[in-house]
């Protein structure tokens, strides 16, 4: 092995180049090099990062896409929040979505649904705000709750009207769609930017609104946010309604009904992408009726209205390398094929998921062997399958570790309950923060940006401060010194100084995404929504760490068994506990805000049996947004049991033993209006 000096010599050597070679080509516009010296230079240096795990630097071109984008914008809340979709994979996936929705409202057997159906470009999100006729402000979709200000460099969009001259505009509303770049542009520009979606990216949130007019960048829309003036029933509608207004909506959108036919248009649709002008992976479906819309409403972060039906996969063949095994938050050993670089969809694949040991053996996967490699969208890619015909004596079998790799710990596998089977995942036995791995992995879990969102601090950030011993455990992140980071190869007074604001700005944090970021298995958005709902504010929340007491989770609706015996083993580890016990007194932790319009407010409910016209789920639903509490079991801190048709015996005389009010749904109906 060459001396540790002289590599890192070579590799800022190469990292100085790049940058050099970067100015000509995104501020000068002047290449000093061919396409393919610059290819192969970007391929050196991350050649170079893969063999060496010491080689990090912010300047290498796995972390710049094009024109490196611009930590200076401001930012604005959605006044509403741009979610992502759910996704569906197969004809199954799509009738699980429509039973859900007919479950949800109650819809005869026999009912069809009518959708609103668009292609999904492959683009970046945009919400652009018209007052009074004016394009006054646009947005980045950001978190989903705040986006960047980017008005400016949407103005230079030729497809964005600046002003709206149809009498019936709205006075006020938010049109959505999406920037993207069509595929003949994109090969003016391809070789600036690694594709199309990562062009738009970055060329949207250029510094520069000039440097943002030089790239063909397209905008179509396809639904709105906030709306002074809802005129227009359905989905459908309301896109007609855009191409009056004079915005550009996709030619391939449609009015389907029914799964059958919904799946026949993907199948056309597919076999037609490649001869689209724009990157499209799937579909999306959505309810046509937009009072159906507003009934469904949504679920953690994606509408109940809504999915995305994406594309088939793409796949290639390649040889596996070697196998590697990383560690994940929750302790998961997951086997990763390292394999020889290939093309797929346009992206050069060189990891692929092997899921867990079983399928290794299932599957009878070696290291050697020529593989089908599969991608679909941001799915991970995984191992499909081997060529057998292509094995030769050279392959090896690969011995799964029965201890950690990264702390020697034992490895176990879970025991399912419910399946009476043991999980195909192994996992380290180690206690949170105790293995190495792991906790860099929680840290990582931390500051992401469903969690405390801190911008500056990536996952390989917080691999080298981890490395210099800098962070340790999360409170480190609130006592950095930044005299010392400032200090490091890529960095400088102005990063740090934009770190530490980051840092310090996060430090004022909703109880959701506090319970969501200490990253306790079985707890995700959701779940950690459900229990800041319960617990309201973190002195409680901080009373069941001390007091162990977790029978109040008993009648929580949404945390059953699994999610409670999680909270157990976390606050049984005194790391854990001292962890949580250190941010409380560094962070202010915002209380869950009470809705005090709601006509149930500090009110609990329970139903039991055949609601009629509407289903159990609309209905706990409606009392939730009147501000009800839903419990899942009898107990005297219910306040309403509401009886359907057949009601559960056994919990009415619950009921009446604790002296809880007993209702009808007509009664449960008249404490709505």
């Amino acid at each position: 092995m060459k001396n540790r000096n002289l590599i890192k010599k070579e590799y800022h050597t190469k990292i100085k180049e790049l940058k050099e070679h970067n100015q000509h080509y995104y501020e000068k516009s002047s290449p000093k090099i061919s396409d393919s010296t610059y290819d192969d230079l970007k391929k050196e240096i991350t050649e170079l990062e893969k063999k060496y795990s010491f080689l990090k630097s912010k300047s290498s071109p796995s972390l710049i896409v094009g024109a490196k984008p611009s930590k200076n914008f401001l930012k604005s809340k959605h006044r509403i929040r741009m979610l992502s979709l759910s996704n569906a994979f197969s004809y199954e996936d799509l009738k699980n979505f429509e039973k859900k929705i007919s479950n949800f409202l109650n819809l005869k057997n026999n009912s069809i649904i009518e959708y609103s159906v668009e292609p999904k470009i492959d683009g970046i999100s945009a919400s652009l705000t018209y007052k009074n006729n004016n394009f006054i402000l646009g947005l980045s979709r950001g978190d989903g709750a705040e986006g960047e200000i980017i008005t400016e460099n949407l103005k230079t969009i030729k497809d964005i009207p600046k002003i709206i001259k149809n009498k019936n505009f709205p006075k006020d509303i938010d049109i959505r769609g999406e920037v993207y770049i069509g595929k003949e542009d994109f090969e003016k520009i391809k070789d600036r930017f690694a594709n199309p979606r990562n062009a738009a990216s970055g060329s949207l949130r250029q510094k520069d609104p000039v440097e943002t007019k030089k790239i063909p960048l397209r905008f179509i829309a396809y639904t709105y946010g906030f709306n002074s003036k809802i005129n227009f029933k359905k989905q459908s509608e309301f896109l007609n309604l855009l191409k009056n207004w004079g915005f550009n909506t996709n030619d391939h959108n449609q009015v389907i009904s029914g799964i059958d036919k919904l799946v026949s248009n993907h199948k056309e649709l597919e076999n037609k992408r490649h001869d689209l002008d724009f990157d499209v992976d799937g579909l999306v479906y959505k309810i046509n009726d937009l009072d159906l819309q507003k009934r469904l409403g949504y679920v953690a972060n994606a509408p109940r209205w809504a999915i995305a039906h994406k594309f088939s996969a793409d796949s290639s063949y390649s040889k596996i390398l070697n196998i590697d095994i990383q560690i994940g938050r929750t302790g998961a050993l997951t086997p990763v094929a390292k394999i020889k670089p290939v093309n797929i969809g346009g992206v050069v694949v060189s990891n692929a998921t092997l899921h867990n040991e079983e399928e290794i053996i299932r599957k009878d996967i070696r290291i050697g062997d020529i593989v089908k490699v599969e991608r679909a969208g941001d799915v991970i890619p995984h191992v499909l399958s081997v060529d057998l015909k292509k094995r030769t004596i050279e392959s090896k079998k690969f011995i799964f570790p029965q201890v950690c790799p990264s702390c020697g710990s034992k490895v176990v596998k879970d025991f399912n309950k419910i399946s009476k089977k043991y999980d195909a995942v192994k996992r380290c036995s180690s206690e949170g923060y105790k293995c190495e791995k792991i906790a860099i992995e929680k840290i990582k879990h931390f500051v992401s940006k469903e969690a405390f969102n801190i911008e500056g601090l990536g996952k390989k950030v917080v691999e080298k401060f981890w490395e210099l011993k800098f962070i340790k455990l999360p409170f480190d992140i609130f006592d950095l010194n930044y005299k010392k980071i400032e200090k490091l190869e890529g960095w400088g007074e102005l990063s740090a100084n934009n770190l530490k604001k980051s840092i310090e700005k996060s430090k004022n944090i909703g109880l959701d995404k506090f319970i969501f970021s200490l990253g306790i298995r079985h707890i995700g958005q959701e779940n950690a929504r459900l229990l800041s709902q319960h617990f309201l504010n973190i002195k409680n929340f901080n009373n069941l760490a001390k007091n162990f007491n977790f029978k109040t989770l008993a009648n929580l609706d949404g945390i059953g068994e699994t999610q409670i015996n999680s909270l157990k083993n976390f606050f049984s580890d005194q790391i854990n506990l001292n962890v949580v016990k250190k941010l409380i007194s560094i962070l202010n932790i915002r209380s869950v805000s009470q809705n005090t319009k709601g006509k149930l407010i500090n009110k609990t409910f329970m139903f039991t049996g055949k609601l009629s016209n509407i289903s159990r789920a609309e209905a706990k639903s409606l009392t939730e947004e009147n501000s009800g509490k839903i419990l899942s079991n009898v107990s005297k801190k219910l306040d309403y049991l509401v009886m359907g048709d057949k009601p559960t015996t056994k919990k009415i005389k619950q009921a009446k033993e604790l002296n809880i009010k007993v209702i009808g749904q007509a009664e449960w109906k008249k404490l709505l209006n």
